[in-house]
């Protein structure tokens, strides 16, 4: 079975600039997420950022997914119709999300707690949406005991895939995915399944696979911001040389400054949070990049990193 491997939506990190040049320097995924979009009133387009992310110049090439968040089932199908307008071919539900702002509005994972209202909400956008819809999801809020009425209501529902991250909200990232909740909906789901969480090396992912061989669509996270190889060497290719790193690097953030000027240090510092753990002393790594403000400090901080630092014999996030 051939492995469908797609790179997770990660707000801030995995835009349409990380996507077009990952995309260049390692090969294409197969499938690309866009971090979550809010839809546009119903009679409205997309604008300013969020067009960026979907404008199909800047995805060419790629198989891209938008990920709408709303619970508002008329925005949403709107937002569908201009997706498809587009040219897109589905559209993804947030309900993973777990940061606390987004929860407190009742969106992302927070729409979990409203199991009656999200029902109301799936029935609705999968009847009227002209897209198929897929869903990214969590376990529950709190507890791993509320995924079986979760999963539940997902099986009732005409889904074209779900993904699923088995934290629950209040987990975030830490501590280990419960990766039986995973193959409970492998078993039970009438629909394509797809896993989200902790793959971070080849150990990883044969892990996954050996547990699970019904295991199909591998979304990749953190694991791949680390090591941008890792897709490539799931398929058997080579992990990332030094110099394909640094051509990495360069070209991302040619791109962002071309994109967002002077800021682009600030977002090329959040690749580095991951990309640290590429090298043998990440910490190290850190430490020279993270102070660094101005374009020609960060320059000679990152060209140190490259002729100093040598790489990790595996590159691994560990936090």
């Amino acid at each position: 079975m051939l492995m469908i491997l797609s790179l997770a939506p990660m707000e801030g990190i995995t835009g349409h600039v990380f996507r077009r040049v990952h995309a260049e320097c390692f090969g294409a995924l197969d499938c690309y997420y866009t971090p979550f979009l809010p839809p546009p009133r119903v009679g409205n387009r997309f604008g300013g950022k969020a067009f960026k992310e979907i404008d199909p110049a800047n995805n060419q090439g790629l198989n891209v997914v938008p990920q709408l968040m709303s619970k508002n089932a008329d925005e949403f199908v709107w937002a569908a119709q201009v997706l498809a307008d587009m040219g897109y071919r589905e559209v993804n539900l947030n309900l993973g999300c777990p940061s606390g702002t987004v929860v407190a509005k009742g969106k992302g994972s927070g729409f979990l707690r409203n199991l009656d209202e999200l029902e109301v909400f799936l029935s609705d956008v999968c009847e009227r949406s002209p897209l198929p819809v897929s869903v990214k999801t969590r376990l529950g809020l709190e507890s791993d005991d509320e995924y079986e009425r979760v999963l539940d209501l997902y099986c009732r529902m005409p889904l074209a895939e779900l993904i699923v991250h088995p934290r629950v909200q209040k987990d975030r990232y830490t501590g280990s995915p419960r990766k039986e909740f995973y193959g409970e909906t492998l078993e039970r789901a009438p629909f394509p399944v797809a896993y989200n969480g902790d793959i971070f090396d080849l150990e990883d992912m044969d892990a996954l696979v050996e547990a699970y061989p019904g295991t199909r669509h591998v979304m990749l996270g953190r694991g791949l911001l680390a090591n941008p190889a890792l897709a490539r060497m799931v398929n058997g290719g080579p992990a990332a040389t030094a110099a394909e790193l640094q051509r990495f690097h360069d070209t991302l953030f040619a791109a962002y400054a071309e994109e967002i000027g002077g800021n682009a240090v600030f977002r090329m510092k959040e690749w580095w949070f991951y990309a640290k753990c590429a090298f043998a002393d990440p910490a190290t790594v850190h430490k020279l990049v993270r102070k660094t403000k101005k374009v020609d400090e960060y320059r000679a901080a990152v060209e140190r990193v490259f002729r100093e630092q040598p790489l990790a014999p595996i590159a691994r996030f560990h936090g």
